[in-house]
């Protein structure tokens, strides 16, 4: 019954709720005038034009909603918006020149402690942050463009910024320019979906203390160092593009403290190492291709029961690479390029295990600068007697089962 009058409440409020238009040409020149006359339900419809205010308050439910994409000015001194209402709809702006500070977080777009947000098909343009979501919940940041033009990482925030927040969506936004992409700290059941995270200077997609989440459809291209989980459970990565993340300690996805995780789907290319595992636990890596990587996974011993499974691995200088000698993951039925082995019976399975670290790896990985003797005869000497006659690489770092032909992934 309550929440029948809760429903009859809000929808009756919309029906008689007014528009308030804001323009040059209007009785209402002012955004915050045009604020303080809204009733909850009202929407202030802002017609095209450069609107300098300083910091524009938002604290009632309302559509905040842009005709033209007004621009919203904050001058290189103000944080632009602050909403500060539940239920509030901001659509339609250009938010540029927030201020810049380096003790607080100035933002072109903030949420206080608020529920059911929608930030939607706005284009955020030089800001210190983008849209930053404090201690939110049920909110919606969809189809926004966001840029900046961070030189080094201290000068700059992040595009979408979340902390302490439950149930956010953050759909189709195209990010650039920023520290990292997308920042989730203590964020639990979200979802980020076919987001396309570029150019950034740290992370595509940083995450932290962030449970229960997942990535999907995602685009994370020539970032610092790709996307970075840690100290995380149960997270769910499908399907998204890691790729050209180059650079001194670069990776496609760095995995730090994670357990009980599924990265299925995704293809990770052209990054000096695709995938980049420490103190992971019963993670599942299916379906996925590494391509043209420099290390398609380096797998540190600090990892225990992680299951590598029906990948592809195709043009990688290095499969894996190691820094331990006690191996304690599986690999299975993966196809691997390098596989010379053959298939007797024609079940499409090599007779031959596999044995995906090379002895050149491990020399690599505890002396980089051996990779100058990289194609050179004596390496390839080397490399073909250790496949002979195992004696460096571990003997159960091994696919029993690899593929004569890759996966139609």
């Amino acid at each position: 019954m309550k929440k029948l009058i809760y429903i009859f409440l809000f929808f009756s409020s919309f029906l008689h709720a007014h528009v308030i238009e804001v323009g040059a040409n209007k009785p209402v020149k002012s955004i915050k005038k045009a604020i303080s006359l809204a009733k909850i339900g009202d929407t202030v419809l802002v017609h095209k034009g450069v609107y300098r205010e300083g910091n524009i308050v938002i604290d009632k439910r309302i559509v905040f909603l842009g005709k033209g994409y007004p621009v919203l000015d904050g001058q290189k001194k103000y944080e632009v918006l602050s909403i500060k209402a539940d239920s509030v709809v901001v659509q339609g702006f250009k938010v540029i020149k927030s201020g810049y500070a380096s003790l607080e977080d100035p933002c072109a777009i903030k949420v206080y402690n608020k529920s059911h947000v929608v930030i939607q098909n706005n284009i955020l343009d030089d800001n210190f942050f983008g849209i930053y979501i404090q201690n939110g919940k049920n909110c919606l940041i969809k189809n926004n463009t966001i840029v900046a033009y961070g030189k080094e990482e201290q000068q700059i925030g992040n595009g979408i910024h979340c902390w302490k927040s439950e149930n956010l969506q953050i759909i189709a936004n195209t990010i650039s320019g920023h520290r990292d992409g997308i920042y989730f700290e203590f964020v639990t059941n979200s979802v980020i979906w076919r987001n396309i995270s570029t150019n950034n200077i740290r992370y595509g997609l940083h995450f932290m203390f962030s449970n229960d989440d997942a990535y999907i459809t995602n685009v994370f291209k020539n970032n610092g160092a790709g996307v970075a989980v840690m100290f995380t459970k149960n997270v769910k990565m499908f399907n998204n593009y890691f790729e050209e993340n180059w650079g001194d300690g670069a990776y496609g996805l760095f995995l730090k403290e994670i357990t009980d995780s599924h990265i299925i789907g995704n293809k990770f290319s052209k990054n000096t190492s695709g995938i980049h595992m420490e103190g992971t636990n019963r993670i599942r890596i299916e379906k996925n291709v590494f391509e043209a990587n420099g290390w398609a996974m380096k797998i540190q011993a600090s990892c225990v029961d992680n299951e590598i499974v029906n990948n592809n691995f195709i043009g990688n200088t290095f499969d894996m690479g190691t820094n331990g000698s006690l191996v304690l993951n599986t690999f299975d039925t993966n196809y691997w390029d390098k596989y010379e082995g053959y298939d007797l019976d024609k079940n499409g399975v090599g007779d031959v295990p596999y044995h995906p670290l090379s002895l050149f790896a491990v020399l690599v990985e505890n002396n980089p600068s051996a990779m100058l003797l990289f194609r050179s005869f004596m390496i390839t000497l080397l490399d073909k007697s250790e496949k002979v006659l195992p004696s460096i690489t571990p003997d159960n770092f091994i696919d029993n089962s690899p593929l004569m032909h890759s996966l139609p992934l």
